[in-house]
């Protein structure tokens, strides 16, 4: 059994983890595509890859969870992604406000991580109780 300040940092590393591949993957979409749409486009691939990234650090180094089967995992994996649905509007609205508020890239990108920080504190409580509840 791992302490709550080992569980803090280590989900402070997930998340950190997950936004620098959210930001990585926005980045390079914005890169590859600038014009009408481009922050839609870019908010999707970085919200899909970082997403993913997430459930896999989640389910191995903060819940512990050991289940492999395609079965198991895709009804987990689903009900995170409907856990993600409230954090995730919490994370598009703050960094499209943000862009919305000002014209410069590192505004965006800090709208970015202020929302992603608000919703990765909720999104653990919401993944613990409803996703991997059996674990901790």
């Amino acid at each position: 059994m791992i302490t709550r300040t080992e569980l803090t940092l280590r989900y402070v590393a997930g998340a950190i983890l997950a936004t620098l591949v959210n930001l990585a993957t926005q980045a390079l979409s914005f890169s590859l595509y600038q014009g009408s749409g481009e922050l839609l486009f870019g908010i999707l691939a970085g919200t899909a890859t970082g997403l993913f990234s997430k459930f896999i650090f989640d389910k191995f180094l903060i819940f512990d969870d050991p289940s492999l089967g395609l079965a198991e995992n895709a009804q987990k994996f689903a009900l995170y992604c409907v856990t993600g649905v409230f954090t995730t509007a919490i994370f598009w609205g703050t960094e499209a406000t943000m862009a919305w508020l000002s014209d410069g890239k590192a505004m965006r990108y800090l709208g970015a991580v202020i929302g992603l920080c608000i919703g990765y504190i909720l999104k653990f409580h919401l993944d613990r109780r409803f996703v991997f509840w059996a674990r901790r």
